[in-house]
């Protein structure tokens, strides 16, 4: 597993008492997290919770109200739009596109923070695009229109496109939620690749099982809140899932030892009153 940043080493990716509040609900209250140098940590948490919303202040789309962001030891607002756009890759669950772009001219977009004056591609950002659509597996669906594939096909040319943009760093919005089995396990490895490589990932992610098994470390996000951050064993506990998601579960050992949650059903109601 990777290690987080030292003191010679800043983090890649760095959120300092971060606050945001939108009219009079505050979504984030005073997040602190880091994401190290060659890690892959996944942010868990019940819908509302602010997921979300924390990559959106990462990527710049939200301003914080309080606190910063640190990209690479950095204040974030120092980038240039284009700046940040080499340094940080989105994933969002499912971008809205209303034209009918082919999905290999998707994926090239990934290229444009690189593109000289003229912004015209070169061959280079050619190949890195076809090569990112062959990684992904989905380089059949080059000349198609995306408006034309599934949810997951869709899903698979955005991953394709980050992996184009070349950005050290990935912030990836459910990433695998609309994948069938086998393509949820290419994605995976991808990452574990990329950060085996040196760089770095931010995964929201509902499957707390899954995220045991292939993320360094797991921050649980409740109200806008941290509630723990650290090691999957040590963060997915029956009090931690409890006190997060409000439910009761039992958390067992999977064959490689990974925690295993498995929610308990709720009591069921006793008879009524006669």
């Amino acid at each position: 597993m990777s290690a987080v940043a030292t003191a010679a080493a800043p983090p890649a990716l760095a959120f300092d008492a971060v606050r945001l509040r939108i009219g009079l609900s505050e979504i984030l209250r005073g997040v602190t997290l880091e994401l190290g140098r060659g890690e892959m940590l996944a942010l868990a948490g019940p819908n509302g919770s602010g997921k979300t919303t924390l990559l959106r202040v990462a990527s710049g789309v939200l301003p914080a109200s309080a606190g910063g962001v640190r990209v690479r030891g950095r204040p974030a607002s120092s980038y240039s739009r284009r700046e940040l756009a080499r340094e940080l890759a989105v994933v969002p669950q499912d971008a809205h596109v209303a034209f009918p772009f082919r999905a290999g001219e998707i994926v090239l977009m990934g290229r444009s923070p690189h593109l000289g004056p003229l912004g015209f591609e070169t061959g280079a950002d050619m190949r890195l695009a076809e090569e990112a659509m062959a990684r992904v597996g989905i380089a059949s669906l080059a000349e198609r229109s995306v408006l034309e594939l599934s949810g997951g096909e869709r899903q698979l040319v955005l991953v394709a496109r980050a992996l184009a943009q070349a950005a050290g760093i990935l912030l990836l919005d459910e990433p695998t939620a609309h994948l069938d089995l086998r393509h949820k396990i290419v994605v995976l490895d991808l990452l574990r690749d990329f950060v085996r490589s040196g760089g770095s990932a931010l995964v929201v992610s509902h499957d707390l099982t899954l995220a045991a098994r292939t993320c360094d470390r797991i921050a649980l996000l409740r109200e806008g809140a941290l509630v723990a951050t650290g090691a999957p064993a040590d963060v997915i506990t029956p009090e931690n899932l409890r006190t997060t998601f409000g439910i009761d579960a039992d958390v067992l050992a999977a064959p490689d030892g990974a925690p295993y949650v498995v929610p308990r059903a709720p009591a069921a109601a006793g008879p009524a009153a006669g």
